[in-house]
Parts: structure tokens; sequence; C-alpha cells
């Protein structure tokens, strides 16, 4: 579920402190905080073989997206899902060990408990062909369909092209809305 910050958590606040997120980020981005859901429940493993996860109200409506895609030839893959708020502050940490600023990194992910990956409800996909977290993504069957017909299963792209919160364009990143899991 989403809420709107009106205070991190010490330990929230610390872990933007340590990776030099800005203490008015919750203000300037205007992007809600989202919580862990309660249940996961596995979706099958990802390019990488890792197994991946979304909040079980939501694996329904992923599998009967990706069944119907899969009924028109296409074929989703799934590059990321779930994540902690561990899980996000160590792609933040990875990222600023390889040099890139804190802002750079804040343009393709967003803080620690601001990511829609934390709420169970995201995914980053791919297709065959496509590299994954690519804008040629864009190009593909598969996101044509899914501009398409993402909608009837309750996801939506959340970062299209000069979107409200300054991340850039992520046509791989679809998330189910809070009503599909009310």
């Amino acid at each position: 579920m989403a809420t709107t910050p009106t205070k991190l958590s010490p330990a929230l606040a610390a872990l933007h402190k340590e990776l030099a997120i800005p203490a008015d980020y919750a203000a300037s981005c205007g992007l809600p905080m989202y919580e862990e859901p309660a249940e996961l429940a596995s979706i099958g493993v990802d390019l990488e073989g890792r197994e991946r996860f979304l909040d079980a109200r939501v694996v329904p409506q992923w599998r009967a997206m990706c069944a119907t895609a899969a009924s028109s030839n296409l074929c989703l893959q799934v590059v990321s899902a779930f994540r902690s708020i561990d899980y996000q502050a160590d792609l933040f940490r990875n990222k600023l060990g390889r040099g890139q600023s804190t802002q750079e990194v804040l343009c393709v992910n967003a803080a620690p408990g601001f990511s829609e990956h934390h709420s169970g409800r995201a995914l980053d996909l791919t297709a065959p062909g496509y590299a994954a977290l690519a804008e040629a993504f864009e190009g593909s069957l598969e996101f044509a369909w899914l501009t398409e017909n993402a909608g009837a299963f309750g996801f939506a792209m959340t970062y299209p092209r000069d979107n409200p919160w300054g991340i850039d364009y992520e046509p791989w990143h679809w998330c189910a809305s809070d009503a599909s899991v009310a």
C-alpha cells in the first residue's frame, strides 16, 4: 500500500543519510512510500534464474496477463519484481560504488522506502531479443501488447516520458494498481 510520507522512520532516515539522499527527497519528488506486502508468492524465475515474488493478491492477475499474451505468441519475461528496502539500498550502494552520484541513481531508482517494487505489485519486464532494462523494449511486440492490454489486468506503466517524479522513462516498469489488491 502507498502512503504519503510525513516523516521517515529513524532507520530509513539513517539509511537515506548513508546514501546521501537529500533530506527533502519525499517532499521534492512526490513519490509515496510503499509498505511491503503481508504475503508474497513466487512467480517463478527471472532471466537470471533467480526466484521472484509478487504480492500474493497480484499473482493471479500476472498469470492471467502472461497467459493471454502467450496466446498471442508473446513472451513477457521477468527482470525484477518484489524488492525489499534492503535490496533497494544495496542497488544504491552498488551504483554509488561504481562512481554514480546519488542524483544520477535517483533518476533511475526510487530511494529505499519509495520504490513500487517494495509493494510487491511492480515488475520490470522484457521480451526475447531485448536487453533487460533497455528503452529499446518499447519497440517490441510485447510492449505494444502491454500498452493495449495491461490495463485490463490492472497493470500500468508507471514511468512514462516526462513523468512528474523525475524518474527516467522506463517502458519495462509495470505496476498493478492499489485497487487491484483491495
